[in-house]
This record gives C-alpha cells, sequence and structure tokens, in this order.
C-alpha cells in the first residue's frame, strides 16, 4: 500500500510542478498585449488556467490594471506543492522502515 500510495503522490507532485509552469507562463504572457489569444495554444493555455486563477480573482480583484490575485494564486499552488511533497517524504520513509526497500 506504501508504494502505490507513494507512486499516486509523486504523481500528484509532478502534475502540480507541470501546472506551476503553465501558470507562470500564462502570468507572464498577459504582460504582452500583442498575444492573440484566439491561438490555439494559448487559448487552451488560458482555459487550462483561468478558472484556478478565477477563483484568486474573486478575493482579490485587480488593482490599476495589475492582478496580484496571480501572486496569491502561486503561493497556494507552492503550498499544497510542499505539503505533497512532505507526504512524498513520509511515505517513502514509512516504506523503507517496512519493507527496507521498494
Amino acid at each position: 500500500m506504501s508504494v502505490v500510495a507513494a507512486v499516486l503522490i509523486q504523481a500528484i507532485s509532478r502534475f502540480l510542478q507541470i501546472y506551476s509552469v503553465l501558470l507562470i507562463i500564462r502570468i507572464l504572457l498577459t504582460w504582452f498585449p500583442t498575444v492573440d489569444w484566439s491561438n490555439p495554444i494559448f487559448s487552451t493555455l488560458a482555459q487550462l488556467t483561468d478558472p484556478y486563477l478565477n477563483l484568486f480573482r474573486s478575493i482579490i480583484p485587480p488593482i490599476g490594471g495589475l492582478d496580484l490575485s496571480a501572486i496569491l494564486a502561486i503561493l497556494a499552488l507552492n503550498l499544497l506543492s510542499g505539503l505533497v511533497d512532505a507526504a512524498t517524504s513520509q511515505i517513502t520513509a514509512l516504506a523503507y522502515a517496512s519493507y527496507g526497500a521498494f
């Protein structure tokens, strides 16, 4: 059970890392007004990241054109990623203690 849990949590950790990169790319692209958001690549990026960003935009609306909610969104994602990494470490330590090795 511990090995399955460790693999699952590592997969979640990888997903969060990839999503963090997509989120940062999305935020950086908003600084360039010439980005064509109807382009399929940019449109897909927006569809993947906007629902998460909108959660935080409802808490902190843009102030003078500056979207501070993105900072809160990244902090929350990093916190979740840290918790997942800590869980991975704990499960791995338990697996080694129980089975000696994978």
